[in-house]
């Protein structure tokens, strides 16, 4: 399994003791992050709601890669606990606090905690497209056909 560094710092009025994004077991893919949340409170999320959630950290990720922000499959399933914006990106230039846009697609008032774990952090390296305009695209055997064009099964 490769590695890479990612440098972070915490904001000022972060709680240090919930510790640093932590992968669950070795072979996990993604980093739990926890809320890290001013006066160690808590938000609720209504149904269909949607909050910034403070995480406390600000990341230094390496030129070459990026931070995927994931939902938690289990917070999903059981509660509709998702983010809108999955995976939000976070790019490698980016220095300011970490937040966690989360949204309650359940059906029930969503109790965040300080330091409940809201999202997984996945870091994948990225490559940057050079775009080249053409008069033709080459063929293939789908063809410009999509949204379920290639059948149920």
């Amino acid at each position: 399994m490769e590695h890479c560094e990612i440098a972070f710092v915490w904001e000022a009025d972060a709680d240090r003791s919930l510790g640093v994004p932590n992968y669950a077991t070795p072979g996990a893919a993604g980093a739990d992050v926890r809320a890290n949340l001013p006066d160690r409170g808590t938000v609720t999320l209504t149904p269909g709601a949607r909050a910034l959630v403070p995480t406390g950290l600000r990341l230094a990720i390496p030129d070459g890669f990026e931070v995927q922000l994931r939902p938690r499959s289990g917070l999903a399933l059981k509660h509709g606990i998702t983010l809108p914006n999955a995976p939000g990106t976070i790019d490698a230039d980016y220095r300011g606090p970490l937040g966690v846009i989360v949204m309650n697609a359940g059906e029930d008032d969503f109790v965040i905690t300080h330091g409940d774990r809201i999202a997984q952090m996945v870091v994948a390296p990225v490559v940057q497209a050079r775009f080249a305009a053409t008069d033709v695209l080459p063929d293939t055997p789908r063809g410009s056909g999509g949204f379920g064009s290639t059948g149920r099964r």
